[in-house]
């Protein structure tokens, strides 16, 4: 542990918590992508399967536990506590282009040809282009609520943090994961169209639009 991936982490649960309170205190899912959630839940289950034969830490086991729980109740919020408010015409990316790519890869490139490195590299695959179907619906409605900019920032947050968690790691412990690394940069950079968008608006108090 150091550092960056702390804040990372931190950065991680921020991102959680402000959708949650955005969607309990709006009561309204509207501008959140269900798909994908749905995705994030299954890169949680699919990644943190060694929660079933392997003990790491008292933080992993509680994180891992933290990050499968929640994406399981917003999940619910969207499908059931307040369905009315999702609008599903505009939640429509085909996630079968993301699912499909990503476990072909996680079939070829991999470190062990085992279910659960199988499983793991899929998720990580998976969750480098997770955020696709919220941009996508960013992109069609050109603009979103604040708080569900600040739920993105902190996501995107959270991804950006890993890039020097990787670089320190490498200098201090000789580590180097490439499918990991890779699989970030590909989630960072789709980042930076909104990053802009949310440093040089949102922060100044304007309404996050995208350029027409």
């Amino acid at each position: 542990m150091n550092i960056f991936r702390l804040f990372g982490d931190l950065a991680h649960l921020a991102s959680i918590f402000i959708l949650i309170q955005k969607i309990q205190k709006t009561r309204s899912c509207r501008g959140i992508s269900f798909k994908t959630q749905a995705l994030y839940a299954l890169v949680f289950m699919t990644r943190y399967i060694d929660l079933l034969f392997r003990w790491v830490s008292v933080y992993n086991f509680v994180m891992k536990v933290f990050f499968i729980s929640s994406s399981c109740y917003i999940l619910y919020l969207m499908k059931y506590r307040f369905r009315p408010t999702h609008d599903p015409s505009i939640d429509t990316f085909k996630i079968e282009y993301l699912l499909g790519p990503s476990f072909f890869l996680s079939l070829i490139f991999n470190y062990a040809f085992e279910p659960s490195e199988i499983l793991w590299t899929f998720s990580i695959y998976l969750e480098s282009v997770a955020i696709f179907p919220q941009l996508f619906m960013l992109q069609r409605t050109g603009e979103a609520e604040t708080i569900t900019t600040h739920y993105l920032a902190a996501l995107g947050l959270y991804r950006a943090l890993y890039l020097p968690n990787w670089i320190y790691r490498y200098f201090t412990e000789d580590v180097v994961d490439p499918i990991a690394v890779t699989a970030g940069l590909v989630q960072t950079g789709l980042y930076l169209d909104f990053f802009y968008v949310y440093f040089t608006k949102v922060l100044h108090g304007q309404k996050f639009e995208l350029p027409a």
